[in-house]
């Protein structure tokens, strides 16, 4: 049964429900691992190569009205000695301090502020393209997508053909946790639906705008779940347009509980190195019709990371200048550009520094 899995995972043959739950709870992790990299060898230009990414993610507000239970970064509307809006002379000077260090991207992420409408993202998105029009905007969430709609009564496609208009370059996975509505409400049960979320992502794959897929794991959700997430990732995948983006990546990373509600209502990170490389190993076996899966060195560290690149990983994603959120609950480790170079070329890569949609850059500061 293991061999004739594989094998069919390995030819590229789309598995159904029980088949994925068979590999990931019967198969060995070197079993899978040693898969999964041959799919990934027989998947990507230069098997030799991993790639990686210079950016920086700004929050726009701290501002959320989605009560997620495991994001210690957010406050709530009342909460106005901590709010913060971020000021397009704060853009400017991180912005700057990117650009100093070859970066091409701003990953724009915030919460659901009940009072920043369509208008008030037209406007910054066009403020920044103005004073920055090399720099890539990689904004926003499928939630913030949702969520605006929903208070300048739009539809989803209006909502996002507005921000495209205004200067939005391609869109983050941010917000999908585990796509099971028995999750969602337990851990974020104010934020946009999972229906929700892969109706917006849909609607960017029929524009053609370029999207990323993320899972957050390792808190309420079952091993049954974490399948029921990769399969519905795989067959939106599977409705996009032919000759369209979609899905240009899929990261996985692990839930950190320090300090968040969910870790005071019992729920805490138990992070195995061997548990985050069986689900980067099954990711790669179950998304048949995804080309990149990235390393998620901020959550699991250096060494898992390098793992991961033997397992199915083809990518070690971003520097991460800037990172608030999975920072105030715990994950605490950091590369530089060298940095990432290095752990690559430990790894047995030669490292490649990329842009979003995976298009090869030449490494230079200004």
């Amino acid at each position: 049964m293991s061999d004739y899995l594989l094998h069919r995972a390995i030819e590229g043959e789309p598995l159904g429900f029980d088949q994925a739950l068979y590999l990931y709870n019967k198969v060995s992790l070197g079993e899978l691992a040693d898969a999964a990299d041959r799919v990934r060898r027989a998947k990507v230009a230069d098997p030799e190569v991993v790639t990686w990414q210079i950016d920086r993610n700004v929050n726009i507000t701290n501002v959320c009205i989605s009560g997620c239970k495991f994001c210690n970064f957010h406050c709530k509307p009342h909460q106005r000695d901590r709010h913060y809006i971020t000021t397009i002379e704060e853009y400017c000077t991180k912005i700057e301090t990117m650009l100093e260090l070859g970066g091409d991207q701003l990953l724009l992420q915030g919460g659901l502020h009940p009072e920043l409408d369509i208008r008030y993202y037209e406007e910054l998105f066009r403020q920044l393209k103005s004073l920055y029009p090399q720099v890539r905007l990689h904004a926003l969430g499928a939630p913030e997508v949702a969520h605006i709609a929903r208070i300048s009564s739009l539809s989803h496609r209006e909502t996002l053909e507005r921000l495209v208009a205004a200067g939005l370059d391609s869109l983050p996975g941010a917000g999908a946790e585990i796509l099971v509505d028995r999750v969602r409400k337990a851990i974020s049960p104010a934020k946009p639906s999972v229906q929700e979320w892969l109706d917006v992502m849909h609607e960017a794959h029929v524009m053609n705008l370029p999207t990323s897929a993320t899972m957050m794991y390792g808190h309420v959700e079952t091993v049954e779940e974490r399948i029921e997430h990769l399969l519905k990732i795989r067959d939106l995948q599977s409705r996009v347009p032919e000759g369209n983006w979609g899905f240009v990546a899929f990261i996985p990373w692990i839930f950190r509980s320090t300090g968040t509600k969910l870790e005071a209502e019992g729920v805490g990170s138990l992070f195995s190195a061997n548990e985050y490389l069986r689900i980067i190993a099954v990711s790669r076996l179950v998304l048949n019709n995804i080309r990149n899966i990235q390393a998620s060195w901020l959550t699991v560290g250096k060494q898992t990371a390098q793992v991961a690149l033997h397992s199915g990983a083809n990518d070690m994603g971003s520097i991460m200048i800037e990172e608030n959120v999975v920072s105030s609950a715990g994950a605490h480790n950091s590369f530089d550009a060298e940095g990432i170079q290095a752990a690559i070329r430990e790894a047995g890569f030669r490292p490649q520094l990329r842009d979003q949609l995976y298009r090869l850059r030449t490494y230079q500061t200004r």
